[in-house]
């Protein structure tokens, strides 16, 4: 290791270990302590009306996502459900969040966890009812806490009247062109339509049976058969989708986060994917028509008081392509996924984060950054990987993680998103540092990616195990009742991540978060400045955020110094000599 030079020593307090009390030699702990109490009043103060007049709140807002069935379990029959996260707003407070986005929490027979809706205005039954959303909607904005909801525009669940009522009908009734049902091809029309790789792999058509028991016609779902495609040309579609915006606007819900947004539109002709489409003609994805019905869901959104956002999940390589979404009367923000997908490595990361500053700048939207989220392997065991780079065609059983490198990797991860300018979202469990759990009995699995792969894949299943809350063996608190099993089994050596056990323990995950968005919501060069690159080692991400604010990144192998400053507000690591560690960040106050 490189000779320490003693002028960066900083002194570390032994009481904070992560929570850096430390500073220059006319500042103490009590600068730091009275930092987080000042960030707390002010999110108090911002908490007692997040008022409509507030249109910019989604540009630097901190966003929690809930999957629903995992997060607190209210009834205690084994399945989250609104009651439970009723009765845990007051965590989501002390975390620190702007909002709450919901994963599907309507009507589904959940063959692909909710993302197959059968009726948009009622919630499942294992969830609530629609007065218990109506009440949580309410009680979470009380809190100074907005909801953000999950639309699925790409597709129903076939169990949805719509499906139905088409199954019932003749070919080339009005019932059916709300579908894409197409004759098959070759002899007989045993052959699919066309071969589109379906995003849960298998394939992407399946035939029907008409009432007589012959083979009928085929119908597309590019995920899987359970979840018809629906027919975006038709004006019943776009009609009932705007009514069901306007359905939960009504009833006060802060926005939308469109699920597969880049994919609702297909060229009528069906043709099949050529090697190097041109751009917007895709046969199935991100085609030039998108944008007229974004244009319309812009338009209703905006007849609503303050801001009601549409967050778009869009895939896409190409960043020109990827910013058209974002103009200013289409989406307000989208999904992220580049910085998410890369490796711990300095260079990717950096390569990441300017190219998503570049492509956001030119609309002046705000970027969005993302660790994980309930389809995706956890930060922890991700990036204790040889390989720590995301891709769901990789994931297998039995890959080797080191979870303790994972663990110091993903706190410094979670400090250095929390840094960057825009939009943070954290998914459930992240605070804790929960991995993925990838000693789930087979017979337990319900993801459909692991069944559609044959059992390769070992699908989403992982990391949607339910959050521990206290105690010492499972539900862990997640169920009211002891005795239920929750939906998918807990490690048991989740017993040292329960919500209780962290917040005993101040170099734990969950302090780590608190304190970082604390800060957050303090400095309003976090919120409003511009990044600049500094000067920094190899392997060394260093970047300021204003006048007062810099985030040093250490993905190097060797401990590094830390560039001047009056005082350090967070490290993810304790400093050695005043030195940041590998695989570390550290939040410098660089005035008085």
């Amino acid at each position: 290791m490189a000779t320490r030079n003693a002028a960066h020593a900083i002194p570390v307090s032994p009481r904070s270990l992560y929570l850096a009390a430390v500073s220059t030699s006319d500042l103490d702990f009590n600068v730091d302590l009275t930092l987080s109490t000042e960030a707390s009043a002010m999110a108090a103060q911002a908490a007692i009306s997040p008022s409509d007049s507030d249109a910019l709140w989604w540009r630097n807002a901190v966003i929690y996502q809930v999957y629903i069935r995992s997060f607190a379990d209210g009834d205690g029959d084994g399945t989250g459900d609104l009651a439970g996260v009723r009765a845990r707003l007051p965590y989501l407070r002390e975390l620190g969040v702007d909002a709450i986005w919901f994963t599907p929490w309507y009507a589904s027979p959940l063959a692909d966890g909710g993302y197959d809706v059968s009726d948009y205005r009622q919630i499942h039954p294992a969830f609530g009812d629609l007065d218990d959303a109506e009440a949580l909607i309410t009680e979470a904005l009380a809190l100074g806490i907005r909801t953000i909801i999950d639309v699925v525009p790409n597709h129903v669940s076939s169990e949805h009247p719509w499906f139905q009522a088409a199954l019932a009908a003749a070919p080339g009734s009005p019932e059916r062109k709300r579908f894409w049902f197409h004759p098959g091809t070759g002899p007989g029309g045993d052959e699919m339509p066309n071969h589109w790789i379906s995003n849960f792999q298998g394939d992407t058509w399946t035939r029907t049976t008409q009432p007589d028991g012959t083979p009928g016609e085929w119908y597309l779902h590019l995920f899987t058969p359970e979840q018809p495609d629906l027919n975006w040309e038709h004006p019943d579609v776009r009609r009932e989708h705007e009514d069901i915006l306007r359905f939960w606007f009504d009833r006060g819900v802060a926005g939308i986060r469109i699920d597969s947004a880049a994919l609702l539109v297909k060229d009528s002709a069906l043709p099949e994917v050529p090697e190097n489409p041109r751009p917007g003609e895709h046969p199935n994805t991100d085609r030039n028509e998108l944008h007229d019905i974004y244009r319309s869901w812009r338009r209703l959104a905006d007849s609503y008081p303050g801001s009601r956002v549409l967050v778009g999940e869009i895939w896409l390589p190409d960043t020109q392509r990827f910013a058209m979404y974002l103009r200013q009367n289409e989406l307000h923000t989208a999904f992220n996924f580049d910085f998410m997908a890369r490796r711990w490595d300095a260079g990717a990361l950096r390569e990441s984060i300017d190219a998503t500053l570049a492509a956001h700048a030119p609309v002046h939207a705000p970027a969005t950054w993302v660790l994980s989220n309930h389809d995706v392997t956890r930060p922890v065991t991700r990036y204790g990987r040889e390989d720590s780079s995301f891709a769901f065609a990789t994931k297998r059983f039995g890959t080797p993680t080191d979870l303790a490198l994972g663990t110091r990797r993903a706190r410094a991860a979670a400090l250095l998103t929390a840094a960057l300018p825009g939009t943070l979202y954290i998914y459930q469990g992240d605070e804790l540092g929960l991995p993925e759990v990838e000693t789930l009995p087979r017979e337990v699995l319900q993801d459909p990616m692991y069944f559609r792969s044959n059992g390769v894949d070992p699908g989403r299943d992982g990391c949607r195990v339910p959050l521990p809350w206290s105690g010492s063996a499972s539900p862990f608190g997640f169920s009211e009742s002891s005795a239920v099993a929750p939906w998918l089994p807990q490690p048991a050596s989740w017993a040292a991540l329960t919500v209780e056990a962290q917040e005993r323990d101040p170099s734990s995950m969950l302090w780590l978060y608190r304190n970082a968005l604390r800060i957050r919501a303090a400095l309003p060069d976090i919120a409003d400045s511009e990044l600049a690159w500094l000067e920094s080692r190899s392997g060394v991400l260093a970047f300021s955020r204003g006048d007062e604010f810099v985030n040093v990144t250490n993905l190097s192998g060797e401990h590094v110094p830390l560039p001047p400053h009056a005082a350090i507000l967070l490290s993810s690591s304790p400093l050695e000599d005043g030195w940041l560690p590998p695989d570390s960040t550290a939040w410098l106050r660089t005035q008085r």
